[in-house]
């Protein structure tokens, strides 16, 4: 349950801060006040696509923040380092920054996230029904994904179950035809796979830092004589001048108490001389002149460039590369082999994807009178009396959603044949149509699905009668999750739990939205302006006090009892 927004530079909107309840809750003022900024509001905190051209002119950022409450872990998958309870029977907190310039920052407790991060939280915690998303439901694609909502886990469990079979299928269909063409171009290219085989094998590469080795070898080697020499005349002067001057130094200080400390840095030095005076005659008899190791060092660095030049950029790349090969020459070797196993295998997948599709096609079949069923009886108290929703399934060439069409038949009126939905209604028959399916779909989830539920002017086009159907179906989905709904009809709005009145007002030379909860007098008084157009008509006030009195006598007797 959303218990708290707030709107701070979005759009005309300075800084809106609204509590939020249980139950129904309409959003009402009049035309360009600003209630469809409050839903703008929503879609940004749900993760909605961000356009700084709602940012309020003069300000550096819009934000927005919202307080939700449940009684279920809400997991956010792929959240830092894995995935993350964000809420266990507690709350949490969303917020969005949309700047001017740069890019949109999304948090969740405080914490920064990516927008897909928030769209896979907003998504357990806000259903939203926009003005014109009857639209969508027109599409075959669309419709489809709706029966299976209404068929829930079971088509869920089915449809992931095929997508797996499919996936597995389109992968051995890849290794299939990565094993390469006819009979002749895999007798060449195991020829050429066999000769850098062989050549690479007589390389016997085994250390891929043997060219720096080597490299460091060779440029001992390559002056070797001048090397020693330098060496032993390095011994010759560190054993022979340097020691004694250090030992005839020492010997004129160690006796003379005040420069004891100057005679103990002198023998250290002695010593350290004696240390290096060995370590350079160990390195001098190290070197060699060896004029055969040296070329056969040429030689080998040569033939490692020349396969770096062929087959990598690096020893670790060519190793890599052979061992490529020797997995390619293999997979070649026994090419017929290979193929019949993944034939097997591709059979096997599509087998379990035939059945797959074939066990989702009962699943939908069977949801198919239920879902139809339960949207007609929602027509019926939609002031459809007479009207008929049949949902048709139907064989189709495989998708990635299983292989049917599904269709939404609606007939309208008595005698009429049902039709697909777009050309079976008028406006506002469609609209009552496209309604009864959203609120079916939202009753359909489990006890553990609460989400706070909003409808943008999905009344849109109903009046009279049909809008306190349109009311009373509402208010009975309010009974179980929470109800937001932006609505320009009296009628619907006199069955809230509570009411929030947007309005603009001039402040110096800009236009400000105001958004503020109604107590009793203020509901009458809109109520009364959304009637008649005014709020100081008694004839007004006193049709309005009666549609909220009816109203709840009506919600009251209709509404099952909201679950604690």
């Amino acid at each position: 349950m959303l218990s708290e927004l707030r709107v701070q530079h979005l759009g005309i909107v300075e800084e809106i801060s609204l509590p939020l309840g249980p139950g129904m809750t309409v959003i009402t003022g009049e035309t360009g006040a600003g209630k469809t900024l409050l839903v703008e509001a929503l879609e940004l905190l749900v993760g909605g696509r961000a356009d700084s051209g709602l940012v309020r002119a003069g300000d550096e950022a819009a934000r927005v923040e919202g307080r939700f409450e449940a009684t279920a872990v809400v997991r956010v998958t792929g959240a830092g380092d894995g995935d993350a309870d964000v809420l266990d029977d507690g709350e949490v907190v969303l917020a969005r920054v949309v700047p001017v310039n740069g890019r949109s920052r999304a948090y969740v407790n405080g914490r920064l996230a990516t927008a897909g991060e928030l769209a896979d939280l907003g998504a357990r915690l806000v259903d939203l029904h926009g003005q014109h998303e009857h639209q969508s439901l027109l599409e075959p694609a669309n419709q489809r994904r709706a029966l299976d909502a209404f068929a829930g886990a079971p088509a869920r469990d089915a449809l992931t179950e095929y997508r797996v079979a499919r996936e597995r299928y389109r992968s051995v269909e890849d290794a299939l035809a990565a094993m390469g063409g006819d009979s002749r171009s895999r007798a060449r290219e195991l020829d050429l796979l066999r000769f850098q085989a062989e050549e690479l094998e007589r390389a016997a590469l085994s250390d891929p830092g043997e060219d720096a080795a080597l490299e460091a070898e060779e440029e001992l080697l390559a002056d070797a004589a001048a090397h020693h020499d330098a060496l032993d005349a390095a011994v010759a002067a560190v054993q022979g001048g340097v020691l004694d001057a250090l030992g005839d130094a020492y010997a004129k200080l160690a006796s003379r108490r005040p420069f004891e400390a100057l005679a103990e840095r002198l023998r250290a030095l002695q010593a350290e001389a004696a240390d290096l005076g060995h370590e350079l005659r160990v390195v001098s008899e190290s070197v060699v002149v060896d004029p055969d190791r040296l070329a056969a060092i040429g030689e080998r660095r040569r033939l490692l460039r020349e396969l770096t030049r062929k087959y990598g950029e690096t020893l670790d790349d060519v190793m890599a590369f052979a061992r490529e090969v020797r997995s390619r020459i293999d997979d070649l070797a026994r090419f017929d082999e290979r193929v019949a196993e993944l034939e097997a295998r591709r059979e096997q997948a599509n087998l379990d994807a035939t059945m797959a599709a074939e066990r989702l096609s009962a699943v939908r079949r069977a949801a198919a009178p239920k879902f139809a069923a339960a949207v007609t009886s929602r027509l019926q108290e939609l002031a459809m009396p007479a009207a008929r929703l049949e949902v048709e399934v139907g064989p189709a060439a495989p998708t990635e959603d299983g292989a049917d069409d599904v269709v939404l038949l609606l007939a309208a009126n008595p005698g009429e044949p049902a039709r697909p939905v777009a050309r079976a209604a008028s406006g506002g028959e469609l609209a009552r149509a496209m309604l009864a399916i959203r609120v079916v779909l939202a009753g359909a989830r489990s006890p553990g699905d609460e989400m706070t539920l909003v409808f943008d002017e999905v009344d849109a086009g109903i009046g009279g009668e049909a809008g306190v159907a349109v009311g009373r179906a509402l208010s009975v989905l309010a009974a179980e999750q929470q109800v937001l709904c932006v609505t320009h009809l009296a009628q619907v709005a006199a069955f809230a739990d509570a009411q929030v009145l947007v309005a603009k007002r001039s402040a110096g030379r800009r236009t400000v939205a105001t958004a503020q909860v109604l107590d009793a007098p203020g509901r009458v008084a809109e109520l009364s302006r959304m009637l008649a157009g005014a709020s100081d008509s008694a004839h007004a006030r006193g049709h309005a006090e009666e549609l909220i009195v009816e109203a709840r006598r009506v919600r009251e007797a209709s509404r099952p009892g909201r679950r604690g």
